[in-house]
């Protein structure tokens, strides 16, 4: 969250959008009239999280069952922090050579601080029957919030922030976050996470120590996290450097480097499924413990003629039926994953129900159940939260 990988009727538009939708009778005409293309076109998809890793199948399923629509989907990945920068530069050179972004809370976010994508909702919400009624109230939150109309949830998760160590080497593991600065301090350069900006757990870990600290105001990286920032400097000295993705802390986790890494429910079962970090690792939560969710989205970048728009917006809903959403279940990487209601494990193919059987732990569910799941930060507290890291915490390359 998303993260870079080792490997619906009108009534049922959804409430938060109730006040924008007020007067838009003439936008929502538009979505109704807006027609598929007579010839097929040409996407191209563009990746900044690893959702490609759950998604691309489906996608390509669509233009599978789609032929007279779609001619060919081009998929391209970049980093985070690429993505604002070259779909500006796009926008500003009068080309739409992107249709699709898919994206962690970190790109949408930043898109948004600059005005990049296009309204879904409720300009198009007609292409979305049930939207609503269908999502998972968790994944309605985050669509609600983090989305703003702009982004679209497909796949979701309750993240983390969790440890995870290796028991051979942990002896004494950290049960609060006191514990975890004291252990951190006995051990040098064995603790790591990545930088929150690229690194899904590095960005959960981050929003998720107000909760953990009793910070003032767990919404307000600016005024309301005096304890989280103080403590990310003093954790901080203990830390040999912030790698610019989740990758490389569980690649030295496996390798020995690190002893204990920050992690979510996805970057635990996946890398270990993958042989990277041992299958005897484990996790761990701390005193406090509150669930910051995460998700993927699908934002449309302004710009896009009007005959791609219409097929993006199908494939769009096509992507949330629940057939397709079950292969979100994928080799654990986005655990659970699915972002609607009513798609069972039992849905998703036969390999991810292995990885799931061998390499998912008992514990989530329970975890998941009784412990409350959070909201990221807002969109523009987000960018600004990055920022201020950047500048106090991650002055190590």
């Amino acid at each position: 969250m998303p993260h870079d990988r080792l490997s619906l009727r009108r009534r049922g538009v959804m409430a938060g959008f109730a006040a924008v939708a007020t007067g838009s009778a003439p936008l929502l005409a538009r979505a109704a009239a807006l027609a598929l293309p007579a010839s097929p076109v040409a996407l191209s998809i563009l990746d900044v999280g690893g959702a490609l890793a759950l998604l691309q199948s489906g996608f390509q399923e669509y233009q599978a069952a789609n032929p007279k629509l779609v001619s060919h989907i081009a998929f391209v990945k970049a980093t985070a922090p690429e993505l604002a920068g070259k779909i500006k530069a796009q926008q500003d050179a009068g080309r739409s050579d992107i249709d699709l972004v898919l994206s962690g809370s970190d790109g949408l976010a930043a898109g948004l601080s600059l005005n990049l994508w296009r309204r879904v909702f409720p300009d198009f919400a007609e292409k979305f029957p049930n939207i609503e009624q269908n999502f998972e109230p968790a994944a309605l939150n985050l669509h609600r919030a983090q989305g703003a109309g702009y982004g679209t949830v497909v796949s979701y998760y309750p993240s983390g922030p969790l440890i995870e160590y290796m028991p051979d080497r942990v002896k004494q593991v950290p049960t609060t976050a006191e514990e975890l600065l004291d252990w951190a301090r006995a051990h040098p350069k064995r603790f790591m996470y990545g930088r929150p900006s690229n690194s899904g757990p590095g960005r959960t870990f981050m929003m998720g120590l107000p909760y953990l600290l009793g910070d003032k105001d767990v919404t307000d990286p600016v005024n309301g996290w005096d304890k989280t920032w103080a403590y990310l400097q003093e954790i901080g000295k203990t830390i040999e450097y912030y790698p610019a993705g989740t990758g490389a802390t569980m690649k030295e986790l496996g390798e020995g480097s690190r002893d204990i890494i920050v992690s979510t429910t996805g970057w635990d079962i996946n890398p270990r499924a993958l042989g990277v970090v041992p299958a005897e690792a484990r996790i761990g939560t701390l005193k406090g413990f509150h669930w910051v969710s995460d998700a993927f989205f699908m934002c449309v970048p302004k710009g896009i003629p009007d005959d791609r728009l219409a097929v993006v917006l199908d494939m769009m809903a096509f992507m949330l039926t629940p057939k397709i959403q079950a292969e979100a279940y994928d080799d654990g990487y986005l655990y659970p994953g699915p972002a609607v209601r009513n798609v069972p494990l039992s849905l998703a193919p036969q390999k991810s129900q292995d990885v799931i059987k061998e390499f998912g732990r008992a514990e989530y569910a329970d975890l998941i159940a009784n412990n409350p799941i959070e909201l990221p930060l807002k969109p523009d507290s987000m960018v600004t939260a990055f920022k201020i890291w950047d500048q106090k915490v991650g002055n190590k390359s």
